[in-house]
């Protein structure tokens, strides 16, 4: 039963992944944090077992976002390849602090942080006409902002890097492809990291390596990347305003969820 929760998991966190450039990690994370509590985890290790079970998922999920997106030429590369600089660096120190906090303050401080950024997406963003791209020193700090913040909750990044990609002006369309090419290296370093960082822990369950959980990544992949392409798709026949009041509306409800 619990196998086919991580299949319907999978399928709805790679459409979300296509759809918004979040790598899926804001469903994920808070259903598996049920699922292992259903399952009787230990309360000490299943909130961080979340996290970096939903990185790990998400190196597989990008990769499909990513293709999508790209097949539509909304990635940037450019952009991302300076970010990601910052970017690895950050998911790293993000892992790090991630690991020395109580799984109960991570889903509080997840809980506000989605809820300010959907009030930020549904009023919009101050897009500037013909704004100049941040040179590279801007450009990689950003990139440790968004690394940081993104490993730390297990999610893929699109809460920061879309608000960042459209205030520097790009279109939505354009900031969703990049932001979900971004989500790459931030689970790549944030899986690696939860992996190493965690192996040592001795509540961790069978099935595990560090912080990753095997048998939910195998049932959460099977689907996300198959779905990942449909949302991307879906992206690109949506209005910009729609997909962004959406996303705001997404984001909201999962922090209301974390908080209460």
């Amino acid at each position: 039963m619990l196998f086919l929760l991580y299949l319907v998991l999978g399928a709805c966190a790679g459409v979300m992944a296509g759809l918004f450039g979040i790598g899926g990690g804001l469903i994920i994370v808070p259903v598996l944090i049920f699922s292992f509590k259903a399952q009787g985890m230990s309360s000490e290790v299943l909130t961080h077992m979340a996290v970096g079970t939903s990185l790990a998922t998400m190196v597989i999920t990008s990769l499909s976002s990513i293709k999508a997106h790209q097949d539509e030429g909304a990635v940037q590369w450019k952009i991302f390849t300076t970010l990601s600089i910052g970017i690895l660096a950050g998911a790293f120190m993000g892992v790090y602090t991630a690991v020395h906090l109580s799984g109960h303050l991570l889903q509080k401080l997840l809980g506000v942080f989605a809820i300010l950024v959907s009030a930020k997406m549904w009023f919009g963003f101050k897009v500037r006409e013909g704004a100049r791209i941040p040179g590279k020193v801007v450009l990689v700090s950003t990139g440790v902002v968004i690394g940081s913040v993104s490993s730390m909750f297990g999610i893929g990044g699109g809460t920061l890097s879309v608000p960042f990609l459209r205030r520097i002006s790009l279109t939505m369309k354009q900031a969703v492809g990049t932001s979900a090419a971004c989500g790459l290296p931030i689970a790549l370093m944030g899986a690696l990291s939860n992996m190493v960082l965690g192996e040592n822990n001795p509540q961790l369950p069978a099935l595990a390596t560090g912080y990753v959980y095997w048998p939910a990544f195998l049932g959460i992949v099977l689907t996300s990347v198959l779905l990942a392409r449909f949302g991307a798709r879906l992206a690109h026949g949506l209005p910009a305003e729609k997909l962004q009041k959406m996303f705001a509306v997404f984001l909201f409800v999962v922090g209301a969820q974390f908080l209460v």
